[in-house]
């Protein structure tokens, strides 16, 4: 669920941006939950390193300059309307914070012996990318929501697009 902050030229992201990196995401995590699955935890420990240097990227350097948003600003966004609300890219970027944590602690424990920790991470985060790809319902963004209203952490503002 987008938290638009308006429309036309009002500042923040194309709410569409993060449901392509979903998606994107929730395919490579489900390769992991198979690899690991299928005992080729090398190749799911591997793809899973990616995955949460990719999540560190959006949530440490936020999510204007992520590797799939450049992608969807590049070949995807030029061939569609442009978008009819933005969204701040606060709530994106703490869900991708969110990613990083689980998928890191997975591949920690997974590094550590823990038998089965590789699947269950990249499993819960895979459930997290598809609600977000296919329904639009961001889990880390939820959070975010729930966090700034708790008084737990205080909300960033939406920069100039």
């Amino acid at each position: 669920m987008s938290a638009a902050t308006g429309t036309g030229a009002a500042p923040g992201i194309d709410p569409r941006g993060p449901r392509f990196g979903a998606a994107i995401t929730a395919v490579l995590l489900l390769v992991v939950v198979a690899l690991g699955l299928s005992g080729a935890s090398l190749a799911a420990g591997g793809l899973l390193t990616v995955l949460v240097a990719i999540f560190a990227w959006g949530a440490f350097a936020g999510i204007r300059r992520h590797p799939w948003g450049a992608v969807y600003k590049a070949l995807v966004a030029p061939r569609l309307a442009p978008p009819t609300d933005r969204e701040d890219p606060a709530a994106p970027t703490f869900a991708q914070l969110v990613g990083f944590v689980i998928t890191a602690a997975g591949l920690v424990l997974h590094l550590l012996g823990v038998p089965g920790a590789l699947v269950v991470a990249a499993g819960m985060a895979f459930v997290a990318a598809f609600l977000n790809a296919v329904f639009d319902y961001c889990l880390g963004c939820q959070l975010y929501v729930l966090l700034v209203r708790a008084g737990l952490i205080r909300p960033r503002r939406a920069a100039a697009a």
